[in-house]
């Protein structure tokens, strides 16, 4: 033992485990133990490589099924919220076409029949989108409304066509017994299309909103299982879950904004509208809505084409925005409507205040392309309480004040009651205006116009007056606004037409002819068949053109100034002579005067009444005469009513004379008095014409 513990050589102290390596390799229990170790370390090793490999394999399944599940859940929520859109779209062309048929049937006319034919065309859009983003349903769908709808338009022509001729009875049985039944067969599958597709919109949302959540609960256990890689995994998973929020806010977003604008549309505005009457209501102050429409936007349209447009109201949307404070919302309801909402404002004169700032904003040109677009429009006021109390109602009443605005050229006015005609008095008395027509209570008077230079009586105009049967005598400002927000405006005018040539033919035959004037309206001017149906009515009473003047104001040839020039050329070959009435009161420019084909420019009564008074008054009146003298056109005034203003006027060298001076307006018979007693130069007295008891203003000679 001795000997052998002598002999041991000294270990490798370079390899120090090499000598005990080589007693365990060759230990028997060593290398039975090793082979577990090695079996065990290879099963290990075989179960880390499934579990690398399942883990692996899951991350990917998770990333692919979370990308898949999202994008499939994100398109199904987009093609869901389009076809809720396409069916709200087509079912408010479907209260369009009913409000447009109700329309037509008080107020026939072009501009009622084209807003139908658009709302008509807006609802086959609708149902054409339908039919190329829906299913095989939505198509089946839009199939049969397409035909239902068909069949509609086909009753709904027949009874435009009643209403057009005046047969009231036929229009009312074809209004009942077709065109009602088929349109709430219509009106019926649209709304509940579009309320199933808001339905399925809203149901896709939740779905992405589950989806969030489903992997916001698988993600900690990737993050568990797969350490860096579930760490990497739980990267994607969160850039996904903020990809599905942003999603659902964009859709969120969509679904309450304009999409060119980016404003709030009609229904946030109205949901807007309610909390701030509600908190209006609760805190006894006031909300305040303003409708602004701009001014002859489908001009630029026409003109640049649409994208000049969009821009257009782009920038005009931004800049209204600009003028607003932080609790005010504007939205874009549609085409080039905004509407602004006030949640608490002082009175009628702060929210007016507003609407007069917003137009203000607009005066500067918008640069478009290089191009500078000017822009106005017009805005309506309506006020909580005072003019409705949901939001409805004030929209509606919001939309007549600016049709008023719009119509009268004053930038911004807030609604009153008699400026409605939808009022229940109004729609009284345009029931009796109708029936008027047929009735002869329209009845004429007729006013002398006097030359200054001899004295002579050089024609007529004849005023059309209302003999009602139970509220007496009615003046055209009682009616004639009425009659020009209607389809009565037409018939109307030709009625006036055809009594004064009817007199005029009958002062032909007493052998003592006198050229008469009758005034148009703004709607008569974009009547094309004016001229056909003027030459039809002169060649009914073997009248001559020339013994005929119309007589249109200067806001009436501000509505659409080509399409009245149009026109009023045409009138003029025919040989009726022209006449630009209340000059003076409008905006007609110097340009647009040397081009239009009148012959007489009629000086407004405002400036004559007061230029005895007033001198800025007179200097105008005299500058209007040196105007008109210099355009070769004759220059009447209008409101003459003492022998002072006369004098002046023949001072200016004031062509033509009108106004009660010489006489009122009188019926035929007694215009047939006067004029067999008034002699140039001298002054016929008011009891030689008229008893005493009847109140008639001055009548008067030319001064010798």
């Amino acid at each position: 033992m001795i000997d052998k513990i002598a002999t041991r050589k000294p270990a490798d102290r370079s390899h120090p485990e090499s000598a005990e390596t080589q007693t365990a390799e060759n230990d028997p229990e060593f290398l039975a133990v090793q082979s577990n170790a090695d079996v065990r370390t290879a099963r290990r090793s075989r179960v880390a490589s499934l579990v690398l490999v399942l883990v692996l394999l899951g991350v990917a399944l998770f990333a692919v099924w979370s990308s898949q599940s999202t994008s499939s859940a994100a398109r199904s929520a987009d093609v869901a919220s389009k076809l809720s859109d396409y069916y709200d779209q087509a079912d408010r062309a479907v209260s369009a076409e009913e409000s447009l048929e109700r329309k037509y049937r008080l107020e026939p006319g072009p501009g009622v029949r084209a807003e139908y034919d658009a709302a008509s065309a807006d609802l086959m859009n609708a149902l054409d989108l339908v039919a190329r983003n829906g299913d095989q349903g939505d198509r089946e769908q839009a199939s049969r409304v397409n035909a239902a709808h068909h069949d509609y338009r086909s009753s709904i022509s027949r009874l435009f066509d009643a209403v057009d001729k005046g047969d009231t009875p036929l229009a009312l049985k074809i209004d009942s017994n077709e065109v009602d039944p088929k349109f709430f067969a219509i009106a019926e599958a649209v709304h509940s299309a579009d309320v199933s597709h808001h339905e399925a919109s809203l149901s896709q949302l939740t779905q992405l909103r589950h989806l969030e959540e489903l992997q916001g609960w698988l993600t900690p256990w990737v993050f568990l299982l797969g350490l860096l890689l579930a760490l990497a995994t739980a990267s994607v998973t969160r850039g996904h879950r903020r990809l599905l929020d942003a999603e659902r806010r964009r859709a969120l977003h969509r679904s309450l904004h304009d999409a060119l604008t980016g404003l709030p549309n009609r229904t946030l505005l109205f949901e807007r509208c309610r909390q701030a009457l509600s908190a209006a209501q609760h805190a006894g102050t006031t909300a305040g809505l303003l409708l602004i429409d701009m001014d002859r936007f489908k001009e630029i349209n026409d003109t640049f084409g649409h994208h000049y447009g969009d821009e257009l109201l782009k920038q005009v949307g931004a800049r209204l925005r600009s003028v607003l404070t932080g609790g005010d919302t504007i939205a874009r309801l549609g085409g080039d409507e905004f509407a602004v909402l006030l949640p608490d404002v002082t009175d009628v004169l702060a929210a007016t205040d507003v609407g007069a700032r917003l137009r203000d904003a607009l005066e500067t040109p918008f640069l478009i392309d290089g191009v500078a677009l000017d822009v106005e429009a017009s805005v309506g006021v309506v006020l909580s309480g005072e003019h409705g109390t949901d939001p409805t109602t004030l929209l509606q009443r919001a939309d007549v004040a600016m049709y008023v605005a719009k119509a009268q050229n004053l930038g911004v006015f807030a609604y009153d009651a008699d400026a409605d005609g939808h009022s229940p008095a109004k729609l009284a008395l345009l029931g009796d205006l109708r029936r008027a027509l047929t009735a002869n209570q329209l009845v004429l008077d007729y006013q002398p116009k006097i030359s200054l230079g001899d004295g002579e009586i050089i024609g007529a105009e004849a005023l059309v007056r209302w003999q009602h049967p139970e509220r007496g005598l009615i003046f055209p400002d009682g009616f004639i606004p009425l009659a020009e927000h209607t389809g009565l405006i037409g018939p109307l005018t030709g009625h006036v037409l055809d009594s004064a040539l009817a007199q005029a033919r009958a002062w032909m035959d007493d052998g003592r002819p006198l050229p008469l004037s009758v005034n148009l309206s703004a709607r008569s001017l974009l009547d094309d068949s004016l001229p056909e149906h003027v030459a039809d009515l002169l060649a009914l009473h073997r009248v001559p053109a020339e013994m005929l003047e119309l007589e249109i104001t200067e806001s009436a040839l501000m509505a659409e100034p080509a399409r009245a020039q149009r026109l009023l050329e045409t009138l003029a070959l025919m040989g009726v002579r022209l006449s630009i009435d209340d000059f003076g009161a409008g905006y007609t420019s110097l340009g647009q005067l040397k081009n239009l084909p009148v012959t007489e420019i009629k000086i407004d009564k405002s400036f004559i009444l007061n230029m005895t008074t007033q001198p800025s008054d007179a200097l105008i009146v005299r500058s209007v005469i040196d105007l008109g003298h210099s355009l070769g056109l004759t220059v009447l005034a209008e409101g003459v009513e003492t022998a002072e203003i006369l004098s002046h006027l023949m001072t200016f060298d004031c062509d033509v004379a009108q106004g009660h001076y010489f006489s009122r307006p009188v019926p035929a018979a007694a215009f047939d008095a006067w004029r067999a007693s008034y002699s140039a130069g001298t002054t016929v007295s008011r009891e030689e014409l008229w008893p005493a008891d009847e109140p008639v203003d001055g009548m008067g000679g030319i001064p010798t």
